[in-house]
């Protein structure tokens, strides 16, 4: 059994860490800066100057296939990537991505979406989650009724990641009531000129979500992806396509963070000892690291279960919930370590805490992780020790 890196890994590791190093973590205190002027930590302008940047040495669609522009990099290296990404706040991902669900797009469909999001030219929101139907996405209202060879959305969506600057959305609605997310979904490709709206959605944190509202929105049939009835199948795959590297940029966080509490225990002094010398405080650094390795190796290993084409679903959710769970730990010890200072806006800790909050929520919640994680060792699905057992 061989935990180290191969040549390939390291290289792509070692460069974006070089690049966060030197092209993200400049920029902290600015972003820092207007994000307390509730400005957007980077504009448009700039992140696409930091990607393209990136692209001159090849990194530009890292999971997307080579045959469509991009790198094509497997599950583990692109997830050693985002924990690289996570060492910084800096609000940055690479170019050339597009949604995973797209590449079911017909042909005319791909000229007129896939291709324009991988370059960069259009930009695509997915939405499922509605007031009444987050958790349970079974439970949504979003209609869509036939009106001769067009369809007509009402409906509204809730928490959108990017709905306020995306050109056109992924929107899944009933098409059969009767038959409901059991062959009664679809999944519908519509411009933001075909009418829907979006509103910006404030949060703890500087994730900006939106509320999306379809009144009346007419598409054509042509706009229907995949297949009419099998929008669920697809919000399904969309959902579960990486849900392991919302742990692995967690990783990187909690690395930065550590350092930072080593770094303070070691130079901040109390009653003529530095804090580094109280048990307290050791405790502390001891059970984050202890956990920030055990996290590493849940991400790895469900990652790894993806490139050997295996059922990753019972891995994902365990590093899904064992990182939402101890990030949160962790940022938590690591304000304490700091004691007031971490508390103010003068330190970036308290931005992490708010960040890392959201791990917990999204992409399934904590609560969803058990409830799947539960039921794969009762029902036998998963076996007691898992691969190896």
């Amino acid at each position: 059994m061989d935990f180290s890196l191969s040549v390939e890994e390291r290289e792509v590791r070692d460069w974006v860490r070089t690049f966060v190093q030197r092209d993200l973590m400049p920029r902290e205190q600015e972003v820092l800066r207007r994000e307390r002027a509730g400005q957007p930590g980077l504009t448009g302008e700039e992140l696409r100057e930091l990607q393209l940047k990136a692209k001159e040495s090849g990194f530009w669609g890292v999971q997307t296939p080579e045959e469509y522009g991009g790198m094509g990099l497997s599950a583990v290296m692109t997830a050693l990537l985002e924990a690289e990404l996570g060492r910084t706040f800096v609000p940055f991902r690479f170019g050339g991505a597009a949604d995973n669900i797209l590449y079911y797009a017909n042909d005319e469909q791909k000229e007129r979406y896939l291709l324009p999001t991988i370059s960069g030219e259009r930009k695509s929101c997915f939405a499922i989650t509605e007031p009444g139907a987050g958790s349970d996405a079974k439970a949504i209202r979003t209609s869509a009724r036939k009106d001769g060879t067009d369809w007509v959305i009402n409906g509204e969506k809730t928490f959108i990641t990017g709905g306020n600057e995306a050109d056109f959305v992924l929107v899944f609605a009933i098409t059969d009531p009767k038959k409901g997310a059991n062959g009664g979904v679809t999944c519908f490709l519509v411009d933001r000129d075909a009418g829907w709206k979006s509103e910006y959605i404030d949060t703890m944190g500087e994730w900006g979500p939106a509320a999306l509202v379809f009144e009346d929105v007419r598409v054509p049939e042509t706009q229907i992806l995949g297949e009419l009835g099998h929008g669920f199948d697809l919000a399904m795959q969309w959902i579960g396509a990486g849900r392991y590297l919302l742990p692995a940029r967690a990783i990187g966080s909690c690395e930065r963070l550590i350092s930072m509490a080593i770094e303070h225990a070691n130079t901040r002094e109390t009653f003529g000892q530095k804090i580094a010398e109280r048990q307290a405080i050791q405790w502390m650094i001891a059970d984050s690291g202890t956990e920030l390795e055990a996290l590493r190796w849940l991400v790895l290993h469900a990652a790894w279960q993806v490139d050997q084409k295996l059922d990753s679903r019972h891995a994902q959710s365990m590093a899904k919930l064992y990182g939402g769970v101890k990030a949160n730990e962790i940022v938590d010890r690591v304000l304490q370590i700091h004691g007031g200072m971490g508390y103010t806006r003068e330190l970036p800790v308290e931005r992490w805490y708010r960040e890392l909050r959201l791990l917990r929520i999204y992409e399934g919640t904590d609560e969803i992780q058990r409830r799947t994680i539960a039921r794969n060792l009762l029902k036998g699905h998963v076996k007691v020790g898992g691969t190896l057992g």
